[in-house]
């Protein structure tokens, strides 16, 4: 009796699955090119688990019902790979379980175990400590309501990159605290709209100013345009952003990949002249940094990119316009690690341990070098199990780690503020 092919096509989708399931179970970050298809497949099945299994498993039932798959050896196969696969889930989920507790110590940490008691009671109550289901059962329904939405305001002329949206509370604030969020996407893509909702929506709803830039990108855009950009669009709200409920005076940065590398230079080239073209008397420090993932060293100059020079080389053709060679100086500018500065404001730097794309050894190195010349707090979480993006949808990642980022900013704003 020959095999049915139902049974081998169920042995490749379990096979498949299982392979995303290492994925997300092993850090991967020497495979050349192959390190985006780990990322993406590491992301989506480490962040979404139980999906996984939910969705597994309504292929089992519904090959069980439609066809004789499982009456043969390769069906058989197939549900040991799958059970094998939910095992593997499981453990996904079960390292996502303290991130509650490693980000909360690690802003005890740098602020102390009071940090809270900073805050007047009333931001204390807007802080949350625990996930409602309603989101975690709903990953990409990313908008929330309570926020006002404005779209596609010009912050400069001459390109059509050169436009933000703002969120803020539907109901209208007065003197509310800024987030400029930067987006990533390796300085070649993304968009304004589309990273760091939970985080956005997450605050606007608390009383919250939100600015999210677009910024040209590279290979038409070579560094340091695209910081030039974040810094003008830094710039358009020192100016307007009164007229939208917010506080010109307390503007705090964060981004992810991409992001959270312009994230770091914005927080420690405040009002460096030679990125200020045409603008150069406004002032473009921030209250505050969080950078998520990010790329700290354009130059590897300590060995810890997976990648090494090929790195090196992609950022030389794509993003730099020059060799390390030619202008070492630029190259030190575009790195963070080399600009640590003892004025540099409170960080809170966020980075997982099976990040494919990022060094998590550069991250670590920037936060201790940080940590050892900065007058301000440096906080570091590095989240066990997480691949780069685990903030883009709500999982329970994201959402833990916009609670504390929540916390951190907060404590922040608290700060600079005089007492009662």
């Amino acid at each position: 009796m020959s095999t049915p092919a139902s049974a081998w096509l169920l042995l490749a989708l379990a096979g498949f699955g299982a392979l995303m399931t290492t994925t997300a179970l092993v850090r991967a970050d020497r495979l050349g090119w192959g390190n985006m298809l780990w990322f993406l497949s590491g992301w989506l099945t480490g962040e979404l688990a139980l999906f996984h299994v939910l969705l597994s498993a309504i292929v089992m039932a519904t090959f069980a019902w439609a066809s004789d798959a499982l009456q043969a050896w390769p069906g058989l196969l197939a549900v040991a790979l799958v059970l094998l696969s939910w095992a593997g889930l499981l453990v996904t989920q079960w390292r996502a379980r303290p991130m509650r507790s490693v980000l909360e110590d690690a802003l005890q940490s740098a602020l102390g175990r009071d940090y809270r008691e900073r805050m007047t009671p009333a931001r204390r109550a807007v802080l949350r400590d625990t996930l409602p289901l309603r989101e975690l059962a709903a990953p990409f329904a990313m908008r929330s309501p309570g926020v006002e939405w404005n779209r596609n305001l010009p912050y400069a002329h001459g390109h059509g990159r050169h436009v933000l949206d703002v969120y803020r509370p539907a109901g209208g604030c007065t003197s509310a605290p800024v987030l400029l969020q930067i987006h990533g996407g390796g300085w070649m893509l993304g968009n304004k709209h589309e990273q760091a909702l939970p985080l956005i929506y997450h605050l606007a709803q608390r009383g919250w100013v939100v600015v999210t830039p677009n910024y040209r990108l590279s290979p038409k855009a070579r560094f340091p345009d695209h910081l030039v950009d974040c810094k003008r669009a830094l710039a358009w709200v020192r100016r307007n952003i009164t007229a939208y409920g917010g506080d010109p005076g307390f503007v705090a940065v964060t981004g992810g990949s991409a992001g959270g590398h312009l994230t770091a230079l914005m927080a420690l080239t405040a009002n460096d002249a030679r990125l200020q073209p045409g603008f150069e008397d406004v002032d473009t420090s921030v209250a505050a940094a969080v950078p998520f993932y990010g790329v700290y060293d354009f130059t590897d100059r300590h060995g810890l990119k997976g990648s090494g020079d090929a790195m090196v080389r992609w950022l030389e053709k794509t993003v730099m316009p020059c060799s390390p060679s030619t202008d070492p100086g630029l190259w030190d500018l575009a790195s963070p690690i080399a600009l640590v500065r003892p004025d540099a404001p409170p960080f809170f730097i966020l980075h997982g341990t099976h990040d494919s794309l990022a060094s998590v050894e550069e991250a670590r190195l920037f936060a201790q070098q940080l940590r050892a010349i900065s007058k301000n707090a440096v906080v570091y979480a590095e989240l066990p199990g997480a691949q780069h993006a685990w903030d883009v949808f709500r999982s329970v990642r994201a959402m833990e780690s916009v609670h504390a980022v929540t916390r951190f900013l907060e404590w922040v704003r608290a700060s600079c503020q005089p007492p009662n």
